[in-house]
């Protein structure tokens, strides 16, 4: 095997690529060869990024290439947030990695309104992953037949998906028609990975028996976008997809006078004027929300997720009731896609992360650390929301922001 040094120079030279070093060198050797000849090559130094505690023999062919090291980003804890869920059952502490100065602070003092008025209600609705591979047509005149021939064999389908994963469970098959085109959305029971490879090979197989057996209709894509991932879509939000999730909480008027400095009229009214008028008129398909993305997203890096499937996880909707002198306040996430077991999850720190609320691995049984995991992470949504509800009716965003994101005095 090759010297880390002559590696470099063959790169600097051109001789070879950057994905040919790991055909010459041991894993960890090979990335910190990529990164030295990037650092000649650009004449910089990239000693934080060398800086890492990956393994990348732990993560070659599984989680990133042409790896040169590794970026950290600050991680804060929440709580504790009461969930009484039908699986996640008690206090947690919520791990959030964010650069964004005064988001960890809101979501914390969010918690500590729900918490104190008996914690956040929460039911995981459906638990579905999706594809939808488009087939096409040269006639619509095969259509019928063809819609007939997936209705008939929809066990034969099964047995096909059940050969491809031991946790991977066929739940439907939707049909969408549009000329002669024709997506199947099948959706899956995943366990407690987020599922999208599984379901991905499953469906690959499907198409394959489908080809065979049925030859007018031609598999153009395992993925037509009907599935839908990494997109608003209105399919996800009607039909679901990952986790579709509801979270609920009654605050209290002392603790919203007490904690929140605030009163439950002032911030029902600017839910319905913010995050129902002004985003009916913005135009958005399903965002009717303060900002779920904030901590989807920073929870989603904190636990190794994928964080492009924020898109849609962070779809979903705020609603608020005046009781008397209380505040009733709910958030529905329709496609909320998340696991605890694959991809990002096995990386170090992001598998420390989900221990901290006790959810890495697999559940018992399958599937339950994952709904565990949904519980929780509604729960802390809904206290982000809950908060910067507030802080807009008080008229402290602007203050908070100065104060925790840019360190001044205000």
């Amino acid at each position: 095997m090759m010297k880390i040094d002559e590696v470099v120079e063959k790169l600097i030279r051109g001789e070879i690529s950057f994905h040919e070093i790991d055909n010459l060198l041991e894993a960890n050797a090979a990335m910190v060869a990529r990164r030295l000849a990037l650092e000649k090559i650009l004449g910089i130094g990239l000693p934080s990024i060398g800086s890492t505690v990956i393994d990348y023999s732990e993560i070659k062919n599984k989680n990133a290439e042409n790896v040169i090291g590794a970026v950290q980003i600050p991680l804060g804890i929440v709580g504790p947030i009461r969930v009484n869920g039908d699986y996640a059952k008690g206090d947690f502490y919520v791990p959030l990695a964010t650069t964004e100065g005064a988001l960890i602070a809101s979501v914390n003092r969010g918690s500590k309104a729900v918490t104190l008025s008996g914690g956040v209600r929460v039911k995981v609705l459906k638990d579905e992953m999706t594809r939808a591979p488009v087939f096409r047509f040269d006639s619509i005149e095969e259509i019928p037949n063809f819609l007939k021939f997936i209705e008939e064999n929809v066990e034969k389908i099964k047995n096909i998906t059940n050969s491809t994963s031991s946790h991977g469970r066929l739940k439907s098959i939707t049909p969408f028609v549009l000329g002669n085109n024709v997506w199947l959305r099948f959706s899956f029971e995943t366990g407690d990975a987020m599922g999208m490879n599984m379901v991905t090979i499953a469906v690959e197989k499907v198409c394959e028996f489908i080809e065979e057996n049925f030859p007018s209709a031609d598999c153009l894509a395992v993925s037509g976008n009907m599935c839908s991932d990494k997109k608003q879509t209105n399919v996800n939000s009607l039909f679901g997809r990952g986790k579709t999730v509801v979270a609920e909480a009654l605050i209290k008027k002392d603790v919203i006078k007490s904690v929140l400095r605030s009163n439950a009229q002032l911030i029902h009214d600017i839910n319905l004027r913010k995050n129902w008028l002004g985003t009916a008129r913005a135009g958005s398909l399903s965002q009717f929300n303060a900002h779920f993305a904030n901590i989807v997203t920073a929870i989603f890096i904190a636990t190794g997720q994928d964080v492009a499937q924020v898109v849609e996880s962070s779809s979903g909707y705020t609603w608020t009731e005046v009781r008397g002198e209380d505040l009733y306040i709910s958030v529905t996430l329709p496609s909320l896609e998340v696991g605890t077991i694959g991809g990002g999850t096995r990386l170090p720190t992001q598998k420390e992360a989900l221990s901290i609320m006790g959810v890495y691995g697999s559940g018992n049984p399958p599937g339950s650390n994952a709904k565990k995991f949904a519980e929780i992470v509604a729960s802390t949504v809904l206290s982000g929301e809950l908060n910067l509800l507030a802080a807009l009716a008080n008229r402290e965003l602007g203050k908070a922001h100065a104060r925790l994101g840019r360190a001044m005095k205000v």
